[in-house]
């Protein structure tokens, strides 16, 4: 997307333009919504191996599924005589707006896309702030913005005009059209989707950098896996030696091990402790009698690292070893100041999970 008011009519532009003296052009001095005559939505995509942008305006809403039939336009029509022989796409991509890296429509969409050209798609979201970097931005939006500078955009027919007849002495050369679609808001892709989708997400920032596969990846979906398809009835629990994966800890077996086994110890004197208190007096019958915890020690301990660790949202954590985000944030509480006093500090990964799937994805796709 680019600066472009999403009304059209006789309003203002910013810049100058020449014009024969005594003639210029009236404009309302107000922009009301009233006074416009339609709404024009362009999504840019500038192919940065020919030079070429590749625009398309639409006249309904600025969806997810605009943005998606966008790119498949420019598929169908540049994309695939350009690249004939091509088996994979990589997307560069703004974090927000209709392709927001947290848009779950963005990425079901586009997962039907993969599906339809048989090509493998990645994506990579530019982080926060820092859509200016994109050089869609600088080799493409700029030039369009200065070619119709001072000049009223009255029609789509003017729009498009415009911004087709853009070009630079560096060789730009820029194709627009109308999109006259319906592109109603407010449909919601549930968690279920998104868990379904054939996406692998990249081990660096796995929330902004992701593969769409045109059909699941073997190695990440067993034929008798389940992981894909949640449900009520669903386990979404791994192995526990998968979870202890150096990749997601941020140190190895060893080292996890052996931290373990210095703060078991710790952690059962302060359970008792906090046992004690509750009860109001000293235990009345032998150690290991009575109700058992959710989590054994070992497992508290991991997934508050894995917590530490910034990896997942309390409520995988709790699917991922079958307890409830209370029982995760408990564990938590519990296990932090005995890694402080202990002088261990995690740091955070640069990994993002939303779902059972995602990570189980990761895993199977490390190098063996």
């Amino acid at each position: 997307m680019f600066p472009l008011p999403d009304q059209i009519g006789l309003f203002a532009q910013a810049g100058r333009a020449w014009a024969p003296p005594g003639e210029p052009v009236k404009v309302l001095d107000h922009d009301f919504p009233s006074q416009s005559t339609g709404t024009a939505i362009p999504y840019g995509i500038y192919d940065v191996g020919r030079n070429a942008g590749f625009v398309v305006v639409g006249t309904d809403h600025d969806t997810a599924a605009f943005a998606v039939a966008s790119l498949r336009r420019w598929w169908n029509e540049e994309g695939h005589a350009a690249y004939p022989d091509a088996k994979r796409l990589l997307i560069t991509a703004d974090g927000g707006g209709s392709n927001s890296s947290r848009a779950k429509a963005w990425k079901a969409n586009l997962a039907v896309l993969a599906t339809e050209t048989g090509l493998e798609i990645s994506v990579c979201h530019l982080p926060p702030g820092t859509s200016k970097w994109n050089r869609i931005e600088h080799r493409l939006f700029s030039h369009i913005t200065m070619n119709w500078r001072g000049r009223p955009l009255t029609s789509h027919e003017v729009i498009v005009q415009s911004i087709a007849a853009t070009t630079t002495k560096t060789g730009l050369t820029v194709h627009a059209e109308l999109d006259t679609d319906q592109y109603p808001t407010g449909i919601h892709v549930s968690d279920d989707e998104i868990a379904a989708l054939p996406i692998t997400r990249h081990r660096f920032h796995g929330d902004w950098n992701y593969t769409l596969h045109p059909q699941p990846p073997e190695e990440a979906t067993p034929a008798n896996s389940t992981l894909d398809r949640p449900s009520a009835h669903t386990s979404h629990r791994l192995a526990p030696r998968s979870l202890q994966d150096p990749e997601l800890t941020g140190m190895t077996r060893q080292q996890l091990s052996a931290l373990i086994d210095a703060l078991i110890p710790a952690l059962e004197v302060q359970r008792e402790q906090v046992l004690r208190t509750r009860r109001g007096h000293e235990r009345q019958v032998a150690p290991g009698t009575g109700a058992k915890a959710k989590l054994a020690p070992a497992d508290r301990i991991l997934v508050t690292v894995l917590h530490l660790r910034k990896l997942a949202t309390m409520d995988l954590l709790g699917q991922l070893f079958g307890v409830t985000a209370m029982t995760i944030s408990r564990a938590s509480q519990e296990v932090r100041p005995l890694l402080e006093a202990h002088g261990q500090h995690i740091t955070a990964s640069t990994a993002r999970f939303r779902t059972p799937s995602d990570v189980a994805r990761f895993l199977a796709s490390k190098p063996t």
